[in-house]
């Protein structure tokens, strides 16, 4: 288990566990409450079953959030006079700031519950007909911890070059202080997960509130977008979009309820027992509007013709000065409870962003702008296909589009980070941002903070620069 602080009402061992233990009496002969013997935990093959659960449900939503207060997908509103989040709204980020270093815990907690479970799964005993289900509860542990680990590298990265530092990718569950392993090194393992995790699923597992076989190529395709393998993303891209197409227009207003599924690779199950629900960040169930879609959003749709901006954004009554004409509608409502929604975490529409780019940067200019084009036919009634004049004008225009697509589903932040773009932050959009309206790749705060926690605790552990 790599060094991590503990979360709220789970039982995992505190991070600085080692420092404490030193403290006492080392004659004492002390086992870890937290330690489980697999062999014991894990005696039949639907046992495995139950951890792979328990790692399924602790997954998160915490990027989401970050990438709405960090980007410029998001305004503070007057209509916020609670005060939540503000500071991380505002760039005020320190190793101290719990809102933004979740996604670490998070991450490390879902990560220790799969390798529990893997170091079980090829010792529990299995009968012949159970052999297949065997190996996809295996492969799919493999995908969650690829899956993981490459959220925590898009978090918390120095940068997304090779040579940068990464985080540590662990691959056992036990008390330790792991130092940070370069970005290349984390892709790599990330990359020999995901492939042996693919030819262990079964073609016909189609349960898309689990990892499937379609959804491994979708994660594939994102893992080598962030690696700049321009031809491996496209290639990724391609098989996950001919395991599953785009929604039709008519199809996609029901992703966001949950009417429907088209389209969605993998999504987390969610319910209202939860607690904090994803729409929390945004709305607040006293009727307080909290972060609002930036007036800078909400300029890029055609708010006729697109069917993703009444899907995403909603007009409200709110004449105010100050105070926001706009709510996120992508989280709006799940079985009567407001804020509740299950998480979208692979789509097609990204398939198509991903096969666009890659192709643009291969110099492959007409099929990319061929994906482009489809993806806006299939979103806006009536669109008229594009020309583009060149290179760098395809790739705005897809950068633009994912602004659109992607929107409140934890991508902008990290999109402009991959091409070391500045957030910006339009007038209309900073009323209440106290300067925070530009923020440049040179800037601490472009690049999250390793928690204060988990530097304490891991003399090995690195901090991110200028913290």
């Amino acid at each position: 288990m790599t060094v991590q602080y503990l979360k709220k009402r789970l039982t995992y061992l505190v991070l600085s566990l080692p420092l404490l233990m030193a403290a006492c009496n080392k004659s004492l002969d002390l086992h870890p409450s937290d330690n489980i013997d697999a062999s014991k935990a894990y005696r039949k093959v639907s046992d495995l079953n139950e951890g792979l659960i328990g790692a399924y449900g602790s997954l998160g939503y915490s990027s989401i959030h970050n990438v709405s207060l960090e980007s410029d997908e998001c305004t503070l509103p007057n209509d916020n006079t609670v005060g939540r989040n503000v500071s991380t709204y505002r760039w005020q980020l320190d190793p101290s700031n719990t809102t933004i270093t979740t996604p670490w815990q998070d991450n490390y907690i879902t990560i220790d519950r799969v390798n529990r479970v893997l170091a079980a799964v090829d010792v529990v005993a299995s009968k012949p007909s159970e052999s297949t289900l065997k190996a996809q509860y295996k492969g799919e542990l493999l995908a969650l911890r690829a899956y993981a680990h490459m959220e925590l590298l898009r978090n918390f990265a120095e940068k997304y070059e090779p040579a940068a530092m990464g985080i540590p990718y662990m691959e056992e569950s036990k008390i330790s202080s792991p130092a940070r392993d370069q970005v290349s090194v984390v892709m790599d393992k990330i990359n020999a997960d995901l492939e042996a995790a693919k030819k262990l699923l079964p073609d016909d597992f189609t349960d898309k509130t689990r990892v499937t076989k379609p959804a491994i190529s979708a994660m594939q395709a994102r893992v080598a977008l962030y690696e700049k393998n321009w031809a491996q993303a496209a290639s990724f891209a391609k098989e996950a979009i001919d395991a599953i197409p785009l929604a039709s227009r008519t199809e996609f207003a029901n992703i966001w309820t949950d009417a429907g599924d088209a389209e969605v690779f993998w999504k987390l199950k969610k319910t209202a027992a939860e607690g904090i629900l994803v729409g929390d960040i945004y709305y607040d169930t006293r009727k307080i509007l909290l972060y609002t879609p930036s007036y800078e959003l909400v300029n890029q749709f055609d708010k006729v013709k697109d069917v993703r901006f009444a899907a995403y954004i909603l007009k409200v009554d709110n004449p105010n000065t100050g105070n926001s004409p706009w709510r996120v509608n992508k989280y709006l409502s799940k079985d009567g409870y407001i804020n509740l929604a299950d998480i979208k975490l692979f789509r097609t529409g990204e398939m198509y962003l991903i096969l666009a780019e890659a192709l643009a940067e291969s110099n492959n200019l007409p099929d990319a702008a061929d994906a482009l084009n489809d993806l806006r036919a299939a979103r806006i009634d009536g669109y008229v296909r594009q020309n583009f004049a060149g290179k760098q004008a395809l790739i705005d225009a897809i950068y633009a589009e994912r602004f659109k697509e992607l929107a409140f589903e934890g991508h902008r932040f990290f999109d402009l980070r991959r091409r070391d773009l500045p957030v910006t932050r339009e007038p209309a959009d900073a009323i209440n941002a106290i300067g925070a309206v530009l923020l440049k790749p040179t800037d601490r705060q472009y690049v999250f903070p390793i928690p204060d926690a988990e530097i304490r605790a891991n003399k090995n552990m690195k901090q991110n620069p200028n913290y």
